[in-house]
């Protein structure tokens, strides 16, 4: 008698799937500079000047001397009507004063000044700054004519005290900002200023 036997499972051999390849692309590899470059530089040695580190500014950082010398070229570039002042100041009395004639001249003529700029700019709309602008003209048109009536040390005297009080019209005129731009009222109280002290000193 045979006795049955159970048949065997078949195996399955199917091949596995191979597991999913990575699809992200490799890193570069770093690549050394000197490799890329000849021979000669590769192989040159960096020569790197040491620095003294009481000159040495931090980065995003400045010194107080830098600081410093920021503002005083902020301030000159600020006030160049002053500097140009100061020069023709120079220029003018630099070798003695000027005839009392020339002096008288420009005292008489300044308010003329104001009252061009004061028509360009259209304050002498106004009434009343017209008014104020003429009476300047007149007052320092008969200033100049006294300092020409009077012998020539007190005319010296009178022309100083003039152009003392045509720079306190122009200081004036500089704070309110009316009439004349500012870098002119500037200018021109400089010059009446530095002027007046030199026909005085001079006189």
């Amino acid at each position: 008698m045979t006795t049955g036997s159970t048949p065997a499972t078949p195996v399955d051999r199917t091949p596995a799937d191979p597991a999913p390849a990575d699809t992200a692309p490799a890193a570069p590899a770093s690549v050394d500079p000197a490799s890329v470059l000849p021979a000669p530089f590769a192989a040159a040695p960096v020569h790197r000047t040491p620095v003294d580190p009481a000159l040495a500014v931090p980065d995003g950082s400045h010194g107080p001397r830098t600081r410093r010398a920021s503002g005083v070229l902020r301030l000159l570039a600020h006030r160049w009507p002053t500097w140009l002042a100061l020069a023709l100041v120079v220029a003018t009395f630099g070798d003695g004063a000027p005839s009392r004639t020339f002096l008288a001249g420009l005292l008489a003529v300044m308010p003329l000044f104001y009252l061009g700029f004061g028509a360009l700019r259209g304050e002498l709309r106004r009434p009343r700054v017209l008014a104020l602008q003429a009476a300047g003209l007149v007052a320092f048109a008969a200033a100049a004519l006294a300092a020409l009536a009077v012998d020539r040390a007190a005319g010296h005297y009178v022309l100083a005290a003039g152009w003392l009080a045509h720079a306190v019209w122009d200081f004036f005129h500089h704070r309110a900002g009316r009439v004349v731009p500012r870098a002119w009222s500037e200018w021109c109280c400089v010059v009446d200023l530095f002027g007046a002290a030199a026909i005085f000193l001079l006189a």
